[in-house]
């Protein structure tokens, strides 16, 4: 069985029009509309925008980054998705900076608080069928657990003069595999998938490369036997950072990277790739109002095709 699995950093739930010039103080503090003749740039809650995106899209695992904590169940229904988010980074307070999001989401931006979100969809819980007879496929639950791992705890005093660390976590969502013991559990570790979605630290390529490689051995370990899908935004460009990429390769047996310029993956382990994972084009990730291109995100979505392997 085949599944496509998509990840994206969502920018806190904003647009990113390729003009800077549409970047206005007008826009940031009076939440004014700016338009050219191509696109447009607007301040304005935009969870129905990237709900009707993901929404249309094809795939049956979601990863998501720098998504707004309050979109986590919209986004689920929206998508008839199962949801495992864990929190990131600057969430203290959050009624209060969620309020200010909806107000005013350039103006906030990153303050808004963020998180990592896996979305699972229904249609996925079939893709990996029982392989002993006698036990029954378990299909009333797509996620069938559901895991918090704090890879970077990141720094709450005065920042330095680099600034200190944020707070990374790893989302990590098993997804059944269709076996269940007569208590419910998951049987065996090579059942089902494991995906592990993670938000590296952002310009610092040395912290970068210590929350990926910490990640991965977490997963791995976790994931025990089962095909393991570890992505999402890593902050690191296999261009620049070749010998992370060849250790999560050679050590980890994750592969293969998006492109040599690309910060957002899809590593697999225990999985056929089908489809590389690719980069969509911005047309794709661009809805039209008043004949004019909205662009969702500053990230462009990673999308790739695996497959079981022949004897899982």
């Amino acid at each position: 069985m085949q599944l496509t699995a998509l990840s994206w950093n969502l920018f806190h739930g904003r647009d990113h029009p390729p003009d800077p010039a549409l970047f206005t103080w007008r826009s940031r503090l009076l939440r004014r509309t700016e338009r050219n003749a191509t696109h447009l740039q607007v301040n304005r809650d935009l969870l129905g925008e990237f709900s009707r995106l993901l929404a249309g899209a094809e795939w049956d695992v979601a990863l998501l980054q720098e998504c707004p904590p309050r979109w986590w169940g919209p986004l689920a229904r929206a998508c008839g998705a199962e949801a495992h988010g864990v929190l990131t980074a600057r969430n203290s307070l959050a009624p209060l900076r969620a309020l200010a999001a909806r107000l005013n989401p350039d103006l906030i931006a990153s303050g808004e608080g963020g998180s990592n979100l896996t979305l699972v969809r229904g249609a996925f819980r079939c893709a990996f069928p029982p392989y002993e007879k006698g036990k029954a496929h378990r299909n009333g639950r797509g996620i069938a657990e559901r895991r918090e791992l704090a890879i970077r705890a990141g720094w709450p005093g005065r920042p330095g003069r680099r600034g200190w660390p944020e707070r990374r976590a790893m989302a990590l969502t098993r997804i059944a595999g269709g076996t269940t013991s007569a208590a419910g559990a998951v049987g065996g570790t090579g059942d089902g998938l494991c995906v592990a979605n993670l938000h590296a630290s952002a310009h610092r390529p040395e912290l970068a490369a210590e929350d990926v490689l910490r990640a991965a051995v977490a997963a791995g370990e976790w994931a025990g036997d089962a095909p393991l899908l570890f992505g999402g935004d890593l902050n690191l460009r296999p261009a620049e950072s070749p010998a992370v990429f060849a250790e999560l390769r050679d050590r980890f047996d994750l592969a293969a990277p998006t492109s040599p310029r690309a910060i957002d993956h899809l590593l697999a382990r225990g999985l056929e790739t089908v489809g590389s994972p690719r980069q969509w084009p911005p047309d794709q990730r661009e809805l039209h109002e008043d004949g004019l291109a909205l662009r969702l995100s500053d990230h462009a979505p990673v999308e790739a095709c695996f497959a079981t392997l022949h004897g899982r």
